[in-house]
């Protein structure tokens, strides 16, 4: 069964990130987020490895499909 994550990042201080978050980000199979250039900076200084995908106000419709349709896959 998949399971969809919702992870708060910080805004600002890459250290204001739970050990927990990080954890998470590391395990699933995928990370949607509204900024690639910015989430890899956070995935880069904690080596998170997990693919990226763009999600944002003008993908989102399109965005929205996929993901469900990853999550029915499994």
């Amino acid at each position: 069964m998949a399971v969809l994550y919702l992870v708060g990042t910080p805004i600002g201080n890459l250290a204001d990130i739970t050990y927990r978050a990080v954890d998470v980000l590391k395990r699933v199979d995928m990370i949607a987020c509204e900024d690639t250039r910015v989430t890899s900076k956070l995935c880069n200084h904690y080596d998170i490895p997990t693919p990226l995908k763009s999600y944002h106000e003008h993908n989102k419709d399109k965005q929205t499909a996929f993901i469900i349709e990853q999550l029915e896959l499994g």
